[in-house]
């Protein structure tokens, strides 16, 4: 085969030319996997009240405009804002930073709903904004969490340290799960 430096000589064989490509191409592929590039996290960057969040993609469906309409749940607590009918389909809706015991979310245009992509407890967090997709080395992960005014410590899985910006990592799942979460009736 010819040396990889040579793929001008393949200009007039166009199946080698291809074929040298493609062996280039599943050679950087493996150097990927072996760890040659950096790791890299991604995450949804969301605000509740003045602090700032980063939750991993993987546990985001998808960021939803408050719906003009919802069915309040009869029995269930203040957090819970009500049912609304997505795309057809029934998601309960919880004011997070009131189920967190830090008030009331104010409803503006910036407000948005955070669907959570868990397969069983389906719900919508209404967050004061979301900030788009963030993008963190490993290197810039530690895994304490820092103290924050929202009182989420136990949902916190650490924190992605740029500069002097500090994103806390909420565990999106761990809140689902939660006793609080799952047990929304009104006492």
């Amino acid at each position: 085969m010819v040396s990889s430096a040579d793929l001008a000589a393949l200009v007039e064989q166009p199946f080698d030319l291809l074929q040298e490509m493609e062996r280039r191409s599943r050679d950087a592929h493996a150097g990927q996997a072996a760890g040659s590039m950096p790791a890299e996290w991604v995450g949804v960057g969301f605000r509740i009240g003045e602090e700032q969040f980063v939750a991993s993609r993987e546990q985001v469906r998808e960021v939803l405009m408050l719906p003009d309409s919802m069915t309040r749940v009869p029995g269930a607590t203040r957090w819970m804002l009500g049912i609304a009918n997505l795309r057809g389909h029934l998601l309960p809706l919880v004011d997070l930073k009131l189920m967190l015991g830090s008030g009331r979310t104010t409803l503006r245009r910036t407000t948005r709903v955070i669907s959570v992509n868990h397969r069983e407890v389906p719900a919508g967090l209404v967050v004061d904004e979301v900030l788009g997709f963030r993008r963190f080395m490993d290197n810039e992960f530690a895994n304490e969490a820092p103290e924050t005014i929202v009182r989420c410590d136990r949902f916190l899985a650490g924190t992605y340290q740029r500069g002097e910006e500090s994103w806390p990592v909420f565990n999106l799942f761990d809140l689902v799960e939660s006793n609080t979460f799952l047990q929304a009736s009104a006492e």
